[in-house]
This record gives structure tokens, C-alpha cells and sequence, in this order.
């Protein structure tokens, strides 16, 4: 009656018939059975339940509760049952009345405090480690006193005081040694080192697998390597793994086998034996950190990879976008060609003798970037030079040419004839959308303060309407969607232009002023 009320079954829950018989069947035996060390063993396995019970109960008043209870057991097995194994009786008489009248108010008072309900609204778990160990303890206490009584003709007050007292400095002792103050370590660290050392040196294991991670530079790499490892413990008879869409197998298969898993990362262990708890919880942690290892790994090919493709695509796009100025160039001869008079004819041929150099070396250009895109190889002309051949690439009528004065200076042509190809193009497609646009091209020096020497710059400016202000902030940062081209063409002509030491930039971006500036260096 007792272990249905508390601690074993909840309330909630309704007792199975073979559980229900084995209980009567127990009852049944103790019944027709009983003596007073069967007496004691059973009221020390109900101590050990009841004060399990203290150590996790949330509320006071429950706490209380349980204090009372276990206080009438641990009263009656020392008062009551301990005295008749040794027929000590009657060293107990003045107790009598405390037994019979006394003692039995503490389970009384149970009944009038109120059972509270956890914070949590779960029932409270039986911790198994304080239930024995309050068990162990109180079976200590009868035979320490039943040794104590039968080897020495003394009082069982005395014999009570001595088992007391000794179990009590035996308890004092133990709980300095578990966290003392000095350089000693503990008892508890020592258990802690022991439960996580059972079957394989923690330390040792971590540090070869965090060695192999450094040597290893693929998940799939690491992950062989540290099952070798793992293969090389003397109780593991073989090891399975499956990681990702890969998967694999060393050793032996045995009929003890523990699985265990982390997100992408299962294996399967054989063992010699069947692995302990304590062992399956230490297994299960060196598992987490080997699929922590593996995803660490993963992320680096990933990673890798992506860098990788972000350098293939910027190198085609950026070439792309040279071959597109390319060839606009080259419609801009064609279309010359087309309009020209036969009176021009030697006029055209002349622009065509100057311009077809320029373009050969262009596609020379952008064929060795093609061949070796790491390599920097740059085409140096004069400044002056090089705004004349501008001007004969591009004789349009709306575009309009301004120098006041050139610097005397070398430039970076393939650089700047990409740049300028990008402004000039995106311009005279603005211009089809929307008519009477012009464009013009100047080149000048602006002062700066503290500095005697002269910046020039070449503007690109068109009088249409201004740009969408998102898309002025993203202009030199990113992809731009784009209903004519790529998209990427001033992003890949600012990033030249940083690279040769030339800066891009959105100088003004109004109805009727739209300017592009590129600044140079004196």
C-alpha cells in the first residue's frame, strides 16, 4: 500500500494486472514471512525512496512532506527494529511512550499540509544516486549498530550514539574530500576525469582528432582518418560510418553494435562487448565533436568552392564586357563605313588605318587575360595620344569633345579605353530612349587643397534624365539589373579603375546633368 501511494507509480497512471500481482505476491511473502531484519531492510529501502525524493522536489512544502516521512522511518528502524535484533529492549523503556504516542503526530501531520504542485507542472524524477545512497546509509546504520551491540555488552543508547556519530564524521570527511579548498583536486573531479576516461584517454582522443583536422583538407579525408582512430581502440572490433552521401566501413562487425548520430554525420560502432552507459554518453559526446570537425570541414569546401566560382564568373563577365566594348567599337566603324560619301572615302580609310591597330591590340589584350587572368599587363600611351584616338572612335554627332588642357603624362590605356567605352555606350543607349540627349566628354585638372600639383579628370556628361537614387547607391558596389546589357560593366570598370590607380565616381546625377568622373593622377 505504501509503494502505491509514493514514490514508484504516479497518481495518474493505473497499475498493470502482472505489476499488481507481483506487489501482492510480495506482500503475500512478507506477510506470512516477516522477521525484524526483513523488517529493517524494508524500511531502509523506503527511507532511500523517500529521501531520493527530498533532493528533487521544487517546493518547500513538499520538501517538508517527505523530511517528515523519511524522519518516522529512520525514527522507528533506530528506535524500534534495531533494539529488538538486539534484544535491547528494554534499554528503550523510557522511549516506549515516545514511540506509541509521539512519533506516530509526524506521518499524522502529513495529512494536514497541502501537496503543492512543481513550478513546472511535471512530477518530480526519483534520483537513483540519492536513493541508494540514502539506502546505503541506512543499512549502515543497523548493522554498524547490530556489530557494535553483539561484540560489546554496552547500553544501545551508546551503541545508537557511536554508530551515529562515526557515520556522521565519515560524511563530514567525505564531503571535504569532494571540493576541498587546497591544492588537492577532489573526489569529484576525479570521478568526473573517471566517467569521462572510461575506455579511451578524453584528452588524448580530442587533441588526434583535432590533428587530423589540420592535416586533413576534405570532410571526406577527415572523416576516414578519424574512424582509423577510432578503429585502433582495443574494445572496438570494427567501425560503419555514413556521412553526407558518402559512407564506409573498417573492422569487424560483432553482435554488440551502438549507434550513434550527428546532423549528417551516423556511425555505427562494434564493439568486444556491450558499452556501458557511462561509456555510450562519452562515445556520444566524441561523436558531436567529430560531426562538428565534419561540418567545419564542409563549410570550407563550400566556402572554397564559392570563392572559386565568384573568381570564375567575375574573370568571364569581365572579359565578356571587354569583347561587348569590342565590338561596339568595331559597329561603330562599320556603321561610319555605311554613312560615308565616296568623296570621304581617303578620310575613311585613314580613320580606319589608325583605329584597326588600336582594336587589334584590344582583342590581344583581352585574349591574355583570357589565357592568364592573374596576370597584370597593362597598354601605356601618352595622354595625348590616346584622347586623339577617343575622338575617332567616337564621331558621333551628339557627342561633343572638351580639353583645356592635356596632361604630360602616361596613362594606362587599356583601362581607360574600357571605362570610357562603358560611360560612352551606356550613354548613347540612354540617348535612343530619350531623344535630344547630349553628351559630352571633358577633360580637366581640379585644385586641391595642400597640394601644388594639378588632379585632372575626364567627365562623362549626358543631359537626360537622372537615375532611380537605389541605383545610383548601388552603381559601383554590385550587379545592377540591366534591359540592355550585362549589368556589370561599371562595377568591372570601377574595380579596373581602382586597380590602376584611377578612381570612378557618380559626380552628379540630376535632370539635364548626369556626370560620370574619373579621376587621374598629375
Amino acid at each position: 500500500m505504501f509503494l502505491l501511494w509514493q514514490p514508484i507509480w504516479r497518481s495518474t497512471e493505473k497499475l498493470s494486472r502482472p505489476a499488481l500481482a507481483i506487489f501482492i505476491g510480495v506482500g503475500i511473502i512478507g506477510f506470512f514471512y516477516s522477521s525484524w531484519w526483513l523488517t529493517a531492510l524494508w524500511l531502509s529501502i523506503l527511507f532511500g525512496l523517500l529521501g531520493g525524493r527530498i533532493f528533487s522536489e521544487e517546493t518547500k512544502t513538499n520538501r517538508i512532506i517527505h523530511i517528515l516521512a523519511a524522519s518516522y522511518l529512520l525514527s522507528m528502524l533506530l528506535l524500534w527494529v534495531v533494539p529488538k535484533l538486539l534484544g535491547a529492549s528494554d534499554d528503550l523503556e523510557a522511549a516506549t511512550f515516545v514511540i506509541r504516542y509521539l512519533i506516530p503526530l509526524l506521518p499524522i501531520t502529513i495529512f494536514f499540509i497541502g501537496n503543492q504542485t512543481s513550478k513546472s507542472g511535471q512530477l518530480p524524477v526519483l534520483d537513483f544516486f540519492y536513493t541508494l545512497l540514502l539506502m546505503l546509509v541506512a543499512l549502515i546504520l543497523v548493522l554498524g549498530s547490530y556489530a557494535i551491540g553483539t561484540l560489546n555488552t554496552v547500553n544501545y543508547i551508546q551503541v545508537m550514539f557511536i554508530t551515529i556519530f562515526s557515520m556522521a564524521f565519515v560524511l563530514l570527511a567525505f564531503s571535504f574530500l569532494w571540493q576541498p579548498s587546497t591544492r588537492f583536486s577532489g573526489v569529484e573531479l576525479l570521478m568526473s576525469r573517471y566517467l569521462l576516461s572510461i575506455g579511451m584517454p578524453f584528452e588524448k582522443w580530442v587533441k588526434s582528432i583535432a590533428v587530423l583536422a589540420e592535416i586533413e583538407s576534405t570532410p571526406n579525408g577527415f572523416v576516414q582518418a578519424a574512424m582509423i582512430e577510432m578503429t585502433s581502440l582495443a574494445w572496438v572490433s570494427g567501425v560503419s560510418w555514413l556521412a553526407d552521401e558518402t559512407q564506409g566501413k573498417l573492422g569487424e562487425s560483432s553482435k554488440h553494435q551502438t549507434n550513434f548520430s550527428f546532423k549528417d554525420f551516423h556511425m555505427t560502432l562494434h564493439t568486444n562487448w556491450q558499452i556501458s552507459p557511462a561509456l555510450y554518453v562519452h562515445v556520444k559526446l566524441l561523436t558531436q565533436i567529430m560531426g562538428e570537425f565534419y561540418e567545419a570541414k564542409r563549410r570550407e569546401e563550400t566556402l572554397r568552392q564559392n570563392a572559386y566560382m565568384q573568381a570564375f564568373y567575375e574573370t568571364g563577365s569581365r572579359l565578356t564586357h571587354d569583347i561587348k566594348n569590342i565590338l561596339q567599337s568595331v559597329g561603330t566603324l562599320v556603321s561610319a563605313a555605311e554613312q560615308t560619301e565616296d568623296k570621304d572615302n581617303a578620310a575613311l580609310l585613314n580613320l580606319i588605318r589608325k583605329q584597326l591597330p588600336v582594336l587589334n591590340q584590344r582583342i590581344a589584350a583581352t585574349l591574355d587575360k583570357l589565357k592568364a587572368p592573374n596576370e597584370d599587363k597593362k597598354r601605356v600611351e601618352k595622354m595625348s595620344a590616346w584622347w586623339k584616338n577617343l575622338q575617332l572612335r567616337h564621331t558621333q554627332d551628339r557627342i561633343e569633345f572638351k580639353a583645356s588642357e592635356l596632361p604630360k603624362q602616361d596613362i594606362n590605356a587599356e583601362v581607360l579605353d574600357s571605362v570610357l567605352d562603358n560611360l560612352l555606350n551606356n550613354a548613347l543607349e540612354k540617348a535612343k530612349y530619350q531623344p535630344n540627349t547630349l553628351i559630352t566628354i571633358e577633360m580637366h585638372h581640379i585644385a586641391t587643397s595642400g597640394d601644388d600639383g594639378k588632379h585632372f579628370c575626364i567627365d562623362v556628361t549626358d543631359t537626360g534624365k537622372a537615375m532611380d537614387a537605389a541605383i545610383a547607391h548601388d552603381l559601383f558596389k554590385k550587379h545592377i539589373a540591366s534591359h540592355n546589357g550585362l549589368g556589370v560593366g561599371l562595377y568591372h570598370a570601377a574595380q579596373d579603375a581602382k586597380q590602376a590607380g584611377y578612381n570612378l565616381i557618380l559626380d552628379s546625377n540630376v535632370n539635364g546633368t548626369v556626370r560620370f568622373r574619373v579621376q587621374l593622377s598629375a
